[in-house]
């Protein structure tokens, strides 16, 4: 479990992370999302130690990481896929963190194999792609088999087949009950990846939910209807109380009326219906909502 209390990081003048309390728990896939220069990057490295923090805490499984002495066999991590020595192979590269952390060399070739990089475990990785060396980051988190993973971005440069195996690998680690963080700026990845979401905006908490109930928070839910008759049904909606848009194929798309009395009124119109469904924001809209006040970077409308 990872716990943050309060945790506060300035430089100077700028505050980088402001009082966030948050709780990652085990069992879950939580996704850590925020806008560019959220802070997000900054609060994964005040959770490893790699800097102190102005005020708080972060913790793992009620201790600081600094303070735990088994390095990769409590916490794995993929920060920076790119921040590993090229004229390494992939192979040296894993070894080398297995004797810093005391872990059996055999687990080397485990992770590779369960990575797909066997075959160029003996390359040097200044010759990987970006998708092999996010695979060969995320072998390197899972080197000590530990219980608390975290990653940052870990979907740059992965083909499709190498993100579903993500996509996959993160459930089934969150299945063995580890605790599993995952930052990204990908929300279609997300909302099929994620149970949880930890949301931030200009380093303060947005949300700390599920999924479900970030996307619910954005207040766009609606009914898709299709009708026999969609205009007949269209004016007797409106008039109601709800409002009409037109949706693609013929379909209407309505606000300010539920499933259940749309279809009360079409029965009382005798009104075939063909389709009803209820929708709720996407994730990446309930995003865009939540924190259109936190971005600090906002690209203008083409001249």
């Amino acid at each position: 479990m990872i716990e943050v209390t309060e945790l506060t990081k300035r430089y100077g003048r700028t505050t980088a992370v402001e009082r966030l309390t948050f709780t990652v728990r085990p069992g879950h896939v939580t996704g850590f999302l925020g806008p560019n220069g959220a802070g997000k990057s900054t609060t994964l490295r005040l959770i490893l130690g790699l800097n102190d923090p102005t005020g708080g805490t972060a913790t793992v499984d009620g201790r600081p990481f600094r303070s735990r002495p088994r390095g990769l066999r409590d916490v794995g991590a993929l920060l920076d896929a790119g921040d590993v020595h090229g004229g390494r192979s992939g192979a040296a590269q894993l070894r080398a963190l297995a004797r810093a952390n005391a872990i059996p060399a055999a687990r080397v070739e485990e992770v590779l194999h369960e990575v797909g990089l066997t075959k160029a475990a003996g390359r040097r990785i200044r010759g990987y792609s970006l998708g092999m060396k996010q695979r060969l980051g995320i072998a390197g988190a899972l080197l000590g088999d530990p219980p608390v993973l975290l990653f940052d971005e870990p979907l740059n440069g992965l083909d499709p087949e190498g993100v579903l195996w993500v996509r996959g690998l993160f459930r089934r680690l969150a299945a063995e009950g580890r605790t599993v963080f995952v930052s990204s700026h990908l929300m279609a990845e997300m909302e099929h990846t994620a149970d949880r979401l930890v949301v931030i905006g200009r380093g303060r908490l947005i949300a700390d939910e599920s999924l479900a109930e970030f996307s619910a928070r954005a207040g766009r839910t609606g009914v898709t209807v299709r009708a026999a008759e969609p205009d007949r049904l269209a004016a007797v909606l409106t008039a109601a109380g709800a409002t009409i848009r037109p949706g693609p194929d013929g379909a209407l798309a309505v606000t300010g009326l539920d499933a259940t009395r749309i279809g009360e009124l079409a029965l009382e119109q005798r009104l075939l219906l063909h389709a009803l469904t209820t929708r709720t924001a996407s994730l990446e809209e309930a995003f865009m909502e939540l924190t259109a006040d936190s971005v600090d970077y906002l690209a203008g409308e083409p001249r």
